[in-house]
């Protein structure tokens, strides 16, 4: 995914950006004119950065799905989350416990699906952008939908598996409306679009 989370989205790789807090996740940016709700492209993408794509979404699977044994796996040993932020979270243990509220999805769940991939480097490193949404279910929430972006970046491991080195946020998530998020997974490609 991601974010973790920061309000910045992430998770997280959804997340997120995915490694505050779900309080910081959900910090109300400032009140602005609300943009349309993001859509997702559909890129041509070779097979090597489909690779990564497929990881993205296995990624964001993990969290739907509540399994912190699975997130665990897709994140590197060292990885840093809220990479680029003053307090960025360290290493895998100290990622997945940031991240326990969000995988349980007792406050929040949080989505997101890998959006353009690119390759660089001799081919092992890769970032990966895309959409990220949020509904918010506690009681008095201002805002029960948020859209925004993650990016994140993978590498392939000594197994030969990609893993997320560093996550951080696109932008601040904004609400949104059902609808929005409604039109958002709508336009989500079921299979990555291979060139």
């Amino acid at each position: 995914m991601r974010v973790p989370l920061s309000a910045r989205v992430g998770l997280p790789a959804v997340l997120l950006t995915w490694s505050l807090p779900v309080a910081a996740v959900l910090a109300e940016p400032p009140p602005a004119t609300k943009p349309a709700a993001p859509t997702v492209a559909a890129p041509a993408l070779s097979a090597a950065e489909c690779a990564v794509w497929e990881r993205e979404r296995s990624f964001a699977a993990t969290v739907a799905a509540h399994d912190a044994v699975a997130f665990a796996e897709h994140v590197h040993a060292r990885a840093a989350f809220d990479a680029g932020s003053a307090q960025p979270i360290h290493g895998r243990a100290a990622v997945v416990a940031a991240w326990k509220d969000i995988i349980a999805g007792t406050s929040i769940k949080l989505r997101w699906s890998p959006g353009v991939v690119t390759l660089g480097g001799d081919g092992s490193l890769a970032i990966s952008r895309g959409p990220a949404w949020i509904e918010d279910s506690r009681p008095g929430a201002t805002s029960r939908h948020r859209v925004g972006e993650f990016i994140s970046t993978w590498i392939r491991d000594r197994d030969g598996q990609w893993r997320v080195l560093f996550d951080g946020g696109a932008a601040p998530m904004r609400p949104a409306t059902a609808a929005d998020v409604a039109k958002l997974i709508a336009s989500i490609p079921a299979q990555c679009p291979r060139g």
